[in-house]
């Protein structure tokens, strides 16, 4: 059976939808009659042309934006029961089940890598945020058994879902040839959404008398997972990387606590936290805690951070502006690089062509920590 998400089929589709179409244009005379057999014809053929356009466009978004990623997904067959994970008291991070890679790899760990679902438990956010962890081929070889590795975040926007980064963005897949073309170190990867509270946009705040969503990210999460995974503690070993909003608060992590990663890279990320119906009140009407947490602000007005950072825009995309304001703002030791692409929106397409000269970047700023 052909892919749900496969160019095959949305090729296919878009073939009928076509056909159908002009065979509708070829009858549709033959349909001009008054009786009862002309007027079915003529239902017939608008119907069936419109659903076979819908069906083909169904799935050409479906494809590009992963709302169903198989047959199963679709029509709901994937009925399997939950599964039972017992919690050790106070653990931090739990596996609580495994995914396959999308890619054409193979399916053995020591040559493609694993994608584990995990549940994090933040102890001084009190916030727990499930994630997914793309553990790289060396992980599992031989050779590479007391090594520890460095760990790069991912970061979704807002609304946007892990799964996607993996099914849509296919960052393990991107990482994977990476590494296999020594651009990148192995490096372990965190899948996750920067939403933790419910639906809110939290910007990655920690909001006054409210979720402490930064606090997750810069301290507890890379605690715990040094406490489950060979993760190195040194922050020259981490790195976060988003889009969109995810890219927003990659950049602030970094420059508002270097001693949790040192390198951020930003696809398509803003530089000042939006206020709508979507994030409520962040700042607790406080001016100050909203400017600290205006990137370019920071840039211009706080000492300078020794961090890497790489923000990609595109001529026509809505933050380009904004990039050249943070070029012109940054100063040593802080690094800044840029991706300009002639043309590209606010969307996944553009984002995948990014990730490939993003990655290669963050292999020149991430450090290999040492053997255990």
């Amino acid at each position: 059976m052909l892919s749900l998400t496969g160019l095959p089929l949305q090729i296919v589709t878009s073939v009928v939808a076509i056909a159908v179409f002009a065979a509708t244009m070829w009858l549709w005379p033959r349909f001009g009659g008054k009786g009862w057999k002309s007027w079915l014809g003529r239902v017939g053929a608008f119907l069936a042309t419109q659903i076979a356009v819908l069906v083909a466009m169904g799935l050409i978004a479906n494809g590009y934006f992963g709302f169903y990623s198989s047959w199963s997904d679709l029509l709901g067959t994937n009925g399997k029961p939950g599964t039972v994970v017992d919690r050790m008291p106070n653990a931090a991070v739990a596996v609580t089940g495994e995914q396959k890679m999308y890619s054409a790899q193979g399916s053995e760990p020591e040559r493609s890598g694993l994608i584990q679902q995990v549940a994090v438990k933040g102890a001084a956010s009190g916030l727990t945020s499930d994630a997914y962890v793309y553990l790289p081929p060396q992980y599992f070889q031989p050779d590479y058994a007391k090594q520890q590795f460095p760990m790069a975040l991912v970061l979704a926007g807002y609304p946007g879902s892990s799964e996607k980064l993996i099914s849509l963005m296919q960052y393990p897949a991107s990482t994977l040839a990476a590494i296999e073309q020594k651009k990148l170190p192995p490096t372990v990867l965190v899948l996750m959404r920067p939403t933790l509270s419910g639906n809110r946009d939290t910007e990655c705040m920690d909001i006054p008398n409210g979720p402490q969503v930064e606090t997750f990210f810069t301290s507890d999460l890379p605690k715990a997972l040094a406490t489950t995974y060979r993760i190195g503690s040194d922050p020259a070993s981490r790195a976060v990387i988003g889009n969109s909003t995810g890219g927003y608060c990659a950049l602030k992590f970094a420059l508002r606590k270097p001693d949790a990663y040192r390198a951020a890279v930003s696809l398509s990320g803003y530089y000042t936290a939006p206020i709508d119906e979507t994030t409520g009140d962040l700042f607790s009407s406080n001016a100050q805690l909203k400017q600290e947490n205006d990137l370019v602000w920071r840039l211009k007005n706080k000492p300078a951070a020794p961090v890497s950072l790489l923000l990609a825009t595109s001529y026509d995309e809505n933050n380009y502006d904004g990039t050249q304001a943070m070029v012109g703002a940054f100063k040593a030791p802080t690094k800044l690089s840029t991706i300009t692409l002639d043309t590209g929106g606010h969307n996944f397409h553009t984002w995948t062509r990014e990730i490939p000269p993003a990655l290669e970047w963050l292999g020149k700023h991430l450090v290999m920590p040492p053997s255990a």
